[in-house]
């Protein structure tokens, strides 16, 4: 059987990236997006709801977004879809989170340019994915080569 998980999504952050550290060295970034969706009914009134999901970026990428982007900002994000189930330690009950683990990424906020936004003298690249970081390059916590998925449950720190 056939099949296929992608997800398309531009919206505004709700809240500054959380960024945080696997023990491996492994960067996550946390976020959400709102986005918006607005009609006209059948008798003119105009209607509007908003929709906010949890995305979970991995790597550089998860760096990149979580240095450049803030509360507000409008991104342009490519994902797939991913169901987290677990039980909730005080009532015991089954709960589930749908969410969207970020596999590509464009800054769509350009007439921003001096604040980190991508335009042409920000220095910032248009596009994702990121490049790999160079060897020399420092960061905040210990780095681990960068592989093709999240890491385990068990390495995540929140």
């Amino acid at each position: 059987m056939a099949s296929f998980n992608k997800v398309i999504l531009a919206g505004n952050l709700t809240r500054d990236p959380e960024l945080r550290y696997t023990p491996g060295g492994k960067a996550i970034a946390k976020f959400a997006l709102a986005v918006n969706r607005n009609w006209t009914t059948e008798t003119g009134e105009k209607k509007e709801e908003v929709t906010f999901i949890d995305i979970d970026a991995f790597g550089r990428q998860a760096e990149v977004i979580s240095q450049f982007m803030k509360k507000g900002r409008p991104l342009l994000v490519e994902g797939r879809l991913k169901l987290d189930q677990w039980d909730d330690k005080q009532t015991g009950q089954k709960r589930s989170r749908l969410g969207v683990v970020l596999e590509s990424f464009s800054f769509i906020d350009s007439n921003r340019a001096g604040e980190g936004g991508d335009g042409a003298d920000s220095g910032v690249p248009r596009s994702r994915p990121a490049p790999s970081r160079p060897a020399s390059a420092p960061l905040a916590a210990p780095s681990a080569p960068e592989d093709s998925g999240p890491p385990s449950e068990d390495d995540v720190p929140f």
